[in-house]
């Protein structure tokens, strides 16, 4: 995929998108009631919509409380290069399902997309305005509260998890980041990753061009680059909060990932890096999969190890 091409397909995506054209998800088996129909451990958990106010107005979002005393919470933002998914998407949807049922409550929030002339900051003050009311509201202690995303909501979580650091809320006990993209620029990464993505097929692709056009409608044209808190790879990571990265195995997004994740570590902060094997990016937006199945499993497990059974809230 040449520029001309990237340009071409990601304005014929914004297109169809403030259009109301886009092709609806044609999966029959990934709503709630299918869901839980195939997988019973789901029908425990209880979900109810929420507005949040934010300073861009009230936020659609849904709650996923456990049966049982909450373990943990996570508030979660999907994927979608800052201007696709919704609140149905299995990796918002199901996520949040598996993640409940597994005993943690799960925020599940619908931030502003950039279409219509919204750029940075927008979406990244609305994930931080639901951080901050899910702390006060949820009444789950502080110790045990995680901030999370896949994808374009990675990116948000992580430039979040700077803002939070840097003071601008009370600090999650983790941030969880699952394929995420933190650099406007991607890296060059090593020899050895660069073969396996060789492998992609170039329909699943993310070449720089490709991510030069998401970054720029994101960004907006008045944006300077280079912000902290618009790509957390341009941050300085001290005193972060530990990091949990999930990359898929064949993706470009890997690039950034494990690039942040060696950034963090040399600022010493606490990261868990792996990747799901035999994986293309999105993969948590495909339910029936044993990768995403693993992959529930293994952020069910981080989210586990720093949510103590006793936290002293601060």
């Amino acid at each position: 995929m040449d520029d001309v091409d990237a340009a071409n397909s990601f304005a014929e995506t914004i297109r169809k998108l403030e259009s109301g054209t886009s092709d609806p998800d044609p999966r029959t088996d990934v709503d709630i009631a299918s869901l839980v129909e195939q997988y019973p451990d789901l029908k425990h958990v209880t979900v109810t919509s929420q507005l949040i106010p934010a300073h861009s107005g009230d936020l659609p979002a849904r709650l996923y409380t456990p049966a049982g005393t909450p373990r943990g919470a996570l508030v979660w933002a999907h994927g979608g290069s800052f201007v696709g998914g919704n609140l149905n998407m299995p990796e918002s949807n199901w996520v949040a399902l598996a993640l409940a049922a597994r005993g943690f409550t799960v925020l599940s929030v619908e931030y502003t997309k950039a279409l219509f002339g919204v750029h940075f900051p927008v979406p990244s003050i609305d994930l931080l305005d639901a951080w901050v009311w899910a702390v006060d509201e949820l009444g789950i202690d502080l110790g045990a509260m995680h901030i999370g995303g896949a994808s374009a909501g990675a990116n948000l979580a992580a430039g979040v998890a700077v803002r939070l650091r840097d003071g601008q809320g009370p600090r999650p006990a983790s941030a969880v980041l699952v394929y995420p993209l933190v650099h406007e620029v991607l890296p060059e990464g090593s020899a050895e990753l660069q073969k396996v993505l060789t492998l992609v097929p170039s329909e699943a692709r993310f070449p720089q061009s490709l991510v030069t056009q998401i970054v720029a409608n994101y960004l907006g044209p008045d944006q300077p680059r280079g912000d902290p808190y618009a790509f957390a790879g341009n941050a300085r990571l001290n005193d972060m909060a530990p990091i949990f990265i999930l990359n898929s195995e064949y993706d470009e997004h890997r690039l950034s990932g494990e690039e942040f994740a060696r950034q963090a570590m040399d600022a010493g902060v606490s990261v868990h890096l792996t990747f799901e094997p035999e994986t293309l990016h999105g993969h948590l937006d495909q339910p029936h999969s044993p990768q995403a199945q693993r992959s529930i499993t293994r952020i069910a497990e981080w989210l586990a190890n720093y949510s103590p059974a006793e936290p002293s809230r601060v």
